[in-house]
């Protein structure tokens, strides 16, 4: 054995080089997890009914997703509480990589409406990214007086707590844009909660209530054929698919703004080279111009970002929504 050997045998034996040697070992399952992950198909709970928007979104994505993965991405619904039932599936799920979920407003609103989640939204998740957001409409029934935005506000400030909307449930994206609305509006309009979009739509229609904020998609099959008016969009600008409805800005709320955006969540503690692939597969998907036609055609507006902007994004959402079911004076269940 010659000296520069026995030099370098007594340098590894030190404390450090020893500490060194021990964390590059227990590296080294992660480092090799995120080079051949994912080795099996991955799990994308839907913590809605089928049919709904975020079902639809992920339904539009997952297939091009699997294809940039080379694994399949497997939608699976797991409704119920509002969506806490799925996200708390994801929340409690080996941090992994292979159990995701895809979520819209309601993650941000339910840390506000529900005095106990089985979860903590910000610390028991982390995001992969975003996959589109999606216009709201509001729609009247085709008995009520009002044409136009302008005279449904006057309307209602006529008849305070007289005219009623409904929507998907407390707390649904239907709910939050009606609450926003009055909010902007300054009337009085009772809120009618459903089990779901289909069966507010359905009495929407026959006037058991007056009006309702059901998502674009949802919503165009009934405007197209004359069941439902539709006053407005809710987003900042005109809709495609009903370009001669004006927003709701437009048509007298200046400040009034809401869409819907759909965000992909692991549970907190997934490698981050494993979120840096599922996030980089994800937007190559959304780019693909085919998956972009078919998401814009059902009212959907693709949106990529980071994990760290989706992060930032739902950090701001749940405080923007923390103030307005406070203004609203919406009790937490």
């Amino acid at each position: 054995m010659n000296r520069f050997t026995a030099i370098a045998r007594r340098i590894c034996r030190t404390p450090l080089a020893m500490s060194a040697v021990a964390l590059s070992v227990a590296l080294a399952p992660a480092v090799a997890s995120a080079q051949t992950f994912p080795a099996r198909p991955i799990r994308l709970i839907v913590p809605f009914a089928p049919g709904g928007s975020v079902d639809i979104a992920a339904r539009l994505v997952t297939e091009a997703w699997g294809r940039q993965l080379g694994q399949p991405v497997v939608a699976d619904n797991r409704a119920g509480a509002s969506g806490n039932i799925g996200m708390d599936q994801v929340a409690k799920a080996k941090p992994d990589g292979y159990t995701l979920a895809i979520n819209n407003v309601a993650l941000a609103v339910n840390p506000s409406l529900f005095a106990r989640l089985p979860f903590d939204t910000e610390r028991d998740l982390t995001s992969v990214g975003t996959m589109g957001t999606s216009q709201h409409v509001l729609v009247v029934t085709n008995g009520l007086p009002a044409k136009n935005v302008k005279e449904l506000i006057a309307l209602a400030k006529s008849r305070p707590g007289q005219l009623s909307f409904g929507s998907a449930g407390t707390g649904s994206t239907f709910h939050m844009a009606a609450e926003l609305f009055k909010s902007e509006s300054g009337t009085a309009i009772l809120h009618v909660p459903y089990k779901g979009g289909g069966p507010a739509m359905v009495d929407t229609i026959a006037g058991q209530v007056q009006l309702s904020f059901p998502v674009l998609s949802a919503a165009l099959p009934q405007v197209q054929a004359g069941k439902l008016r539709a006053l407005a969009v809710t987003g900042p600008k005109r809709s495609p698919l009903l370009p001669d409805v004006p927003t709701i800005a437009e048509a007298g709320l200046p400040n009034y703004a809401f869409e819907t955006w759909f965000i992909v969540s692991a549970p907190a503690g997934t490698p981050k080279a494993v979120i840096a692939k599922l996030n980089q597969t994800l937007n190559q998907a959304l780019a693909a111009p085919q998956i972009k036609a078919r998401l814009l055609k059902e009212g959907f507006e693709p949106l990529t970002m980071s994990p760290s902007q989706a992060d930032t994004m739902l950090h701001k959402e749940i405080k923007r929504w923390a103030a307005q079911i406070k203004q609203a004076g919406i009790t937490p269940e």
